[in-house]
């Protein structure tokens, strides 16, 4: 067997590739990130993410809350695309990624918005403390704060309490999945119907085949970003084999249903195929979606990649037909 090689983003399809270099080029109008603060680095990841978040459906409703928290409030956005009425509607609580130190809900904004529009759905989008000055599990437990709220505040959100789902990409894939776990742990499971999962963060490490592959130089994550993401989330070595923070050490047995959207070409993409794996195994309706020439982060690439636009399309028929059965199910006779 051929040890595995580097194609050094040549593998990628033609649009992810012009996404990363562009989001790469404008990274390079700014200081080198290893030169400052972490409220710097924010700061430019806000503005070269800006652009992405530009376009797509228009909300008939936005409207922004505060959500007390253990760990204090934080902002929380409601997103809805349909006309108001009186049958409350599905509720896709949706969790950024960037590492647990970076990005927002205003940087996913576009990606949040199509899936609402997508799904017929009211997205819940949240932000929530940042690493390293907040370390484990300190944005974990704002997470399920925020959908105990949405939860409880349902009827007044015009949300069905009984449709409601998590997800979210690379460690917001993470949080959604850990957050199933906790409520599960302690009798609140059925909370949530559905984990959407793109390009989660599972495991603290990758293959090395993966490392070698696609985290090095042409690719949107590299492995020694992720080793710096881990490293400013987590408190000490405990935290490696606490299931959740690291929810591939977590017994996913009474989860429910998820949707897996996997870049090809991502250095975590080893990790959902092992997770999407443990969730069938342990008997969970799992959707498992491969997408060649992807990378992390493509889905922020809507506005110039059908292929973005295809994987936001399929997760966003999963939700809605999700939706429909629980509605179904539950207006079957006792």
């Amino acid at each position: 067997m051929m040890p595995p090689v580097s194609a050094f983003g040549a593998d990628l399809d033609p649009d992810i590739r012009r996404f990363i270099q562009e989001t790469g080029a404008a990274y390079g109008d700014h200081p080198p990130f290893d030169t400052l603060s972490p409220d710097a680095m924010r700061a430019v990841c806000e503005a070269v993410r800006t652009p992405w978040r530009q376009g797509g459906p228009v909300m008939v409703r936005t409207e922004a809350f505060e959500v007390a928290t253990p760990h204090g409030r934080v902002n929380v956005r409601l997103l809805d695309p349909t006309p108001a009425s009186d049958a409350p509607k599905p509720c896709l609580v949706y969790v950024h990624g960037g590492g647990w130190m970076l990005f927002s809900m205003q940087t996913h904004d576009r990606v949040m918005r199509e899936y609402a529009a997508r799904a017929s759905v009211v997205v819940i989008a949240m932000d929530y403390a940042y690493a390293p000055a907040a370390k484990f599990p300190v944005a974990l437990e704002q997470v399920v704060a925020t959908l105990r709220w949405t939860h409880d505040h349902a009827a007044e959100l015009g949300i069905d309490p009984d449709r409601i789902a998590i997800g979210g990409d690379s460690v917001g894939g993470n949080m959604s999945v850990a957050t199933a776990l906790m409520l599960r742990d302690v009798g609140e499971g059925d909370l949530l119907k559905g984990l959407m999962l793109h390009y989660g963060a599972f495991d603290d490490d990758s293959s090395p085949e993966d490392h070698i592959r696609y985290g090095g130089e042409g690719y949107m994550l590299s492995s020694a970003e992720m080793v710096m993401f881990w490293d400013n989330y987590l408190n000490n070595d405990a935290d490696h084999h606490n299931p959740l923070a690291v929810p591939m050490r977590a017994d996913v047995t009474g989860l429910p249903p998820a949707f897996f959207t996997i870049p090809q070409c991502d250095v975590l993409s080893g990790q959902s195929r092992i997770m999407a794996e443990r969730f069938k195994a342990a008997g969970i309706a799992t959707q498992v979606e491969i997408y060649p020439g992807a990378s992390h982060s493509f889905l922020e690439a809507v506005s110039i990649s059908p292929l973005a636009e295809k994987a936001i399309h399929d997760g966003a028929m999963w939700l809605a037909r999700l939706f429909a059965t629980v509605k179904a199910d539950s207006e079957v006779p006792a």
